[in-house]
Parts: C-alpha cells; sequence; structure tokens
C-alpha cells in the first residue's frame, strides 16, 4: 500500500491526495497512451536531501510525451520546479517521485486526437524495490515466457503506460513461479531487459550490458551504472548478448531508479558465480549510493538539491 502524501501536484497545482481523481472513462485508462518516471530524492551523509538526475528524467519525459504524440503544455523548467514544490509541500526528504502525463476524457475512439492532457506529480516514501535483503544477497530471476517486442511493434525508449502491460505479465509469472523478477528476451532470442530492470554481467572482470539501439529503456541509473564503472576502470562494453551468456557469468546485476543496483544469484534454476553478490558488483554498489545518497560529490550535475522545513 502507498503511504499517502498530504499533496499531488495536478496540471498546474498541489491538490489533497484524495482529491486528485479522474474520470472512470478517461482515454489512458482504457488504452493506455501516457508517459511516466521513476525518480528517487535521497538524503544525503550531510543532511541535504537531492533528487537525483531529475533533468534527465524529465526530459525523458517531455520527450517521450512527444515521441507518442501527446500534446504537454510543460517544459522540464516548469515541470522541474512543480517537482520541488511538490517535495516542499509534503515535507518528503527522501522518497519515490512519479510524474504522469496522460490522456484525459473526451472522446472514447482509440485515438481520441482532441482529448486534452492531464499532467500529474505524486512522491511517497518507497524502499528497495526489490527488499534490503536482495540488495545485499542478490536475487532469484527466471526468463519470462513473454518476449520484448521488436522495435517496430513498441517504441522502447520512452516509460509508456501500456507497455508496461507486457511487463506485468512476465512480473506475474516470475512471482507465481517462486521467482523475484523475469528476464526478457528479444523477438530474435538475445537478451533485453527485465521487467523494470536493464542488465548487466561480468565475465573475466569485464562489464558486459545490452546496447542502447536494442529492444531497452534507455535507464537512466544504467547510464550512471556505465559511466561510474568507466571511472573506476572497468572495461565497459555495449553488446549483443545470449541468455546462456549470462549463465555462464561471474556476475550478473540489474539496475533502475526502484531497484538500485541489484545483484542476481540464480537464473532459471542455475547459480550465477558464487551465488551471492560478487565484487565487482558490490564495488559498483557502494560508489552508487555514494554518489546519490553519500559524501560522493565527483557529480554535482547529477543532483538537484531543496529544502523541507521541520
Amino acid at each position: 500500500m502507498i503511504e499517502k502524501a498530504p499533496w499531488i501536484w495536478f496540471d498546474g497545482k498541489l491538490v489533497p491526495w484524495d482529491e486528485a481523481n479522474v474520470h472512470v472513462l478517461t482515454h489512458t485508462l482504457h488504452y493506455g497512451l501516457g508517459v511516466f518516471e521513476g525518480i528517487r530524492a535521497y538524503v544525503r551523509e550531510d543532511g541535504r536531501s537531492a533528487v537525483f538526475r531529475l533533468d534527465e528524467h524529465l526530459e525523458r519525459l517531455v520527450k517521450g510525451a512527444a515521441m507518442m504524440t501527446i500534446p504537454l503544455e510543460y517544459d522540464v523548467a516548469t515541470l522541474k520546479a512543480a517537482t520541488i514544490e511538490t517535495l516542499e509541500a509534503c515535507k518528503l526528504r527522501a522518497c519515490y517521485i512519479r510524474p504522469l502525463v496522460f490522456v484525459g476524457y473526451g472522446a472514447m475512439g482509440v485515438a481520441a486526437m482532441k482529448n486534452p492532457t492531464h499532467t500529474a506529480i505524486a512522491v511517497w516514501p518507497w524502499g528497495a524495490y526489490l527488499g534490503d535483503e536482495g540488495l545485499a544477497k542478490g536475487v532469484r530471476i527466471k526468463t519470462a515466457t513473454f518476449a520484448r517486442p521488436h522495435v517496430n511493434s513498441q517504441l522502447h525508449k520512452g516509460k509508456v503506460c501500456g507497455h508496461y502491460v507486457n511487463s506485468i505479465l512476465a512480473k506475474r509469472e516470475a512471482l507465481m513461479d517462486g521467482y523475484d523478477e523475469a528476464l526478457f528476451l528479444d523477438t530474435n532470442g538475445y537478451v533485453s531487459e527485465a521487467s523494470g530492470e536493464n542488465v548487466f554481467a561480468v565475465m573475466n572482470g569485464v562489464i558486459y550490458t545490452v546496447p542502447y539501439g536494442g529492444p531497452i529503456l534507455g535507464g537512466i541509473t544504467r547510464g550512471t551504472l556505465i559511466t561510474l564503472a568507466r571511472e573506476m576502470g572497468y572495461e565497459v562494453r555495449e553488446q549483443v548478448l545470449t541468455r546462456d551468456f549470462l549463465y555462464l557469468a561471474d556476475e550478473v546485476f540489474m539496475c533502475g531508479t526502484a531497484a538500485e543496483v541489484t545483484p542476481v544469484r540464480e537464473i532459471d534454476r542455475r547459480t550465477i558465480g558464487i551465488g551471492a553478490r560478487g565484487p565487482v558488483t558490490e564495488a559498483l554498489q557502494n560508489r552508487y549510493f555514494e554518489v546519490v545518497k553519500g559524501a560522493d560529490e565527483t557529480h554535482p550535475e547529477w543532483l538537484t538539491y531543496f529544502d523541507v522545513e521541520a
């Protein structure tokens, strides 16, 4: 259950949480045309609160709306100010942030070109997506019976509401089979991503991940880890990966705003590496958390600070 905050920013103003409602015939509710983002704010070691890579997330939201032909009246600067306003009004120093752009009530045809666009920003406390134990010990994942759609069937580079039905089906299947997460292959049988995370593998000290041009979300956390890994002296290769490459890898880990950096200890009942968090994963995990909430200030451009009054 989501823990309520006092306010939600909705179409340009703060409204009480329980009053941020829409009509049951809202177009996106029926057809799924909408875009959203997942963002985190952290309390850093010095006691200040900061949103991690807020600009990049909001740029993807705005570009995603344009890609999906959804008219959006707000630009990145306006949405950034609205996010900070919401955080400060809700007095949340560390939380998850969910901006959402969706098509409202009007015509019920598939296209609904003249329906209004609505924009909301909600914030709430949220811990580790795959659990604190998963962050420390790793999770079990299974290859989904569902494939990630072909690049000409779905626009993968935005977080599109309706596209997540594919992820929901795979995630539910994995949970019902006793696993923590699902691994997608693409329509050619190559590794794509997890239901809500990008995937990395470590082999002989080299870090591998699926190319950006494939059917994956260009994850902001993915890009962060590639940058940090190279700064730490690791070689990072973006290349096509097969499922058996992951089986044979020394380490596998997943990443995303919600999941952060989560080790994988088992895939399809096959133990990965030592069956626990490996040294490269741990090193990257530690560096990531130092950047987002520790004392590491090597990338000040990734942090947007805000003030919450006591």
